[in-house]
């Protein structure tokens, strides 16, 4: 069981604010996930929702709720996961979304911290005679619609003069048909999601080559709809208490559990997340680092607090 219950112990980690009502009465939290991303938020053979974001839904649903299965996981398109925050259809987004200056001041959305750092790149077929973006002049580049991936495809066409065509779709799973099809030259994402679409290729990933340059930085993070700040520290502070995790809880072991005051109580380490990108994907577990050792993904999150007394007191 990738989870383990009781992130906060003795007692449920509170829930101050207007979601506290709503999520004491429902007795679930609602996730907002992708339709599919291997590593990130899919399906297994058994219907269970599996990945590094879907294993941060069950992290606050065992914080908040006392339960890492308290989870109702609702699949979105990237076109439409912010009217589903708006709507309140979801308490929590965690679909690989890119934390941006319009979504937070526009939308009205708040992310409460960085949970994977990815940046934009391209693939093509093995056997293409394309070896870096810049030879894409004049081609035409699948793309999903309702994300960053657009403008970023946009302005690193006209820094490098040159000629790219979008071919923009409502669906990562029908971008991805579209490329593998041949509609498009390339395929531009987030190199973890072109990590996730190569595995599933059906001719197989060794078809695919996913070239060197990365055009963006793409920190991905939770988000919560901006009305009900103290709602987005509990979801940060969830975060937190996994990038400490990442550092200091080996299999095992029980390390962490201090003292604390106040209405945050003691924080029990075992309770971590092991997630990762299949075989060939960046190593993207949070929690018990497992066998890499000491861990290195929470020095990737190093602008975020690592003290143990930030979380316990």
């Amino acid at each position: 069981m990738l989870w383990g219950r009781g992130l906060w112990s003795p007692r449920r980690l509170p829930l101050p604010g207007p979601y506290q009502g709503t999520l004491k009465a429902r007795g679930v939290l609602r996730c907002g996930v992708s339709e599919g991303i291997p590593g990130f938020s899919q399906r297994d053979a058994s219907g269970r929702w599996t990945g590094l974001d879907a294993d941060f839904c069950r992290a606050v649903a065992a914080a908040v709720l006392g339960d890492a299965d308290k989870v109702e996981f609702v699949p979105l398109k990237a076109s439409l996961r912010f009217q589903a925050l708006e709507a309140r259809r979801v308490d929590l987004l965690a679909r690989n979304t890119t934390w941006t200056l319009t979504r937070e001041a526009v939308l009205g959305v708040q992310f409460p911290a960085v949970l994977f750092y990815d940046g934009q790149g391209f693939m093509v077929p093995a056997a293409s005679k394309v070896s870096t973006a810049k030879e894409l002049d004049g081609a035409t580049v699948c793309v999903e619609k309702g994300t960053t991936h657009e403008r970023n495809l946009a302005r690193y066409a006209g820094r490098n003069g040159l000629i790219l065509t979008p071919l923009a779709i409502d669906s990562a799973g029908e971008v991805a048909f579209a490329f593998f099809a041949g509609r498009c030259a390339a395929y531009s994402s987030d190199s973890a999601q072109l990590v996730a679409a190569r595995l599933k290729a059906p001719a197989g990933p060794e078809g695919y080559r996913i070239l060197p340059e990365r055009i963006s930085k793409e920190p991905l993070a939770p988000a919560v709809w901006g009305g009900d700040p103290r709602w987005a520290s509990v979801v940060r502070w969830v975060l937190f208490a996994l990038i400490l995790a990442e550092e200091e809880c080996h299999p095992g072991q029980r390390e962490g559990q201090g003292g604390g005051r106040g209405r945050a109580r003691r924080l029990d380490l075992d309770g971590c997340i092991q997630a990762r990108v299949p075989a060939n994907g960046p190593d993207t577990r949070l929690g018990c680092a497992g066998d890499r050792g000491r861990g290195q993904l929470w020095r990737d999150l190093r602008a975020q607090p690592r003290n143990r007394e930030s979380l316990a007191h």
